[in-house]
């Protein structure tokens, strides 16, 4: 198998003001963004000739993916020979993916990818990005049959994946505590964390209820943000003064049912079919990774994530994330090393993907893992979404 992704390289990464009711808006920040992952990686606007985002702009949703392509082109004025904005896609870091495929292909060289979101602001103005319709209007889609049940959102469906979990494998909530008070160990060392004040196991097991068997420190924080990450062909790259970060698989597949209520394996969702896929396209194994950053829009979503990848067995991580020390900064597989989605913010797998390249390249401070890392993966998704990418340090 040729895979082309290994024509691909990330080489600028930028984050924007992270935080909760900006009351910026979204061009803004992406510019932001922008503009520090064109300094980091050595690059000027006018090298800019691709960009990729995902879902593209959502005026349906306030907050949800406020800035359009257009308007960023025109802001920055740059030449495209390519790009891609559409709704459909594997999971958040879709963008990604096609950027690989575009500078491999030939039709750019320098992709600027982005996810901005808004969704504290448009929370307090009164707009959230998760209301399904409003008073009058008629329900329609999979919600027709969802909000009858009372089933309104992704904590909903997604608890109850959980707790079949939960009910197959003896599973317990002190094991999803485990995850969230990892996450908020490392927030503490990551300045652009919303939430850095220490977690205990009494302050989760004692929180309230969301939508059992979560709890409110088993949801992703809502933020404002932008984060920018430049996907440069692999020649192109060598003449960059940053350090570019390889990237040796990606997977972004549909296999089972895309509904979220009727997915053939409610204990993993897709994710099962998006390792397999990442892992038969390269030669490293799950042993040769040093860190992961996997997607925590709700806790249980990671342990799914490190049974479907190969970490552990299934049914076997509550053992493998036991007591936090596997997961932790110094342990064997440091997990979500910036304070994931459920203390960092959620930034929509877009975190995780920039803050890989920034363990891969040891500029972490505080929070960096000791032993060098050299190969970190990504996951992102939830339900019938996922994407994966397996990143490597000086492999570019």
């Amino acid at each position: 198998m040729i895979a082309l992704e290994r024509q691909a390289a990330i080489t600028g990464i930028g984050q924007s003001q992270i935080g909760r009711r900006l009351f910026r808006g979204g061009l803004d920040l992406t510019i932001e963004a922008t503009l520090a992952a064109l300094e980091n990686a050595g690059l000027s606007r006018t090298d800019i000739d691709g960009v990729a985002c995902w879902p593209g702009h959502m005026p349906s949703q306030p907050g949800m993916s406020p800035t359009h392509i257009y308007e960023l082109r025109d802001a920055l004025d740059l030449k495209l020979n390519w790009y891609c904005g559409g709704a459909e896609g594997p999971a958040q870091i879709s963008s990604v993916l096609n950027a690989c495929m575009a500078v491999a292909t030939g039709q750019a060289r320098h992709v600027l990818c982005f996810r901005t979101l808004t969704e504290s602001t448009t929370a307090a103005q009164g707009n959230g990005a998760s209301r399904q319709g409003t008073a009058g209007e008629r329900v329609e889609g999979p919600f027709q049959w969802q909000v009858p049940m009372n089933a309104f959102s992704a904590a909903n469906w997604i608890a109850m994946f959980a707790q079949k979990h939960f009910d197959l494998y003896g599973t317990r909530r002190e094991d999803l505590a485990m995850i969230a008070i990892n996450a908020r160990n490392n927030a503490r060392l990551n300045p652009q964390a919303v939430y850095r004040t220490p977690l205990t196991l009494d302050d989760y097991m004692s929180s309230r209820m969301i939508s059992s068997p979560f709890c409110l420190y088993d949801c992703d924080v809502p933020v404002d943000g932008s984060t920018a990450i430049i996907v440069s062909h692999k020649d192109a790259a060598k003449d960059l003064p940053c350090q570019p970060i390889g990237i040796e698989a990606i997977a972004g597949v549909v296999k089972s049912a895309s509904s979220w209520d009727q997915m053939e394996d409610f204990t993993h969702m897709s994710f099962q079919d998006g390792a397999n896929r990442l892992w038969s396209r390269t030669d490293y194994k799950p042993k040769d990774v040093d860190i992961a950053e996997l997607y925590d829009g709700f806790s249980y979503l990671t342990l799914a994530w490190l049974e479907a990848l190969g970490f552990c067995a299934r049914g076997e991580a509550r053992d493998f994330i036991e007591g936090g020390r596997r997961i932790a900064l110094d342990g064997e597989l440091p997990l979500n090393t910036h304070g994931g989605q459920l203390s960092a913010g959620r930034l929509h797998g877009f975190g995780f993907l920039h803050e890989a390249v920034v363990q891969l390249r040891g500029q972490a401070g505080e929070r960096q893992v000791k032993n060098q890392p050299k190969v970190a993966v990504v996951s992102n998704g939830g339900g019938p979404l996922n994407c994966s990418a397996l990143l490597v340090a000086d492999a570019a």
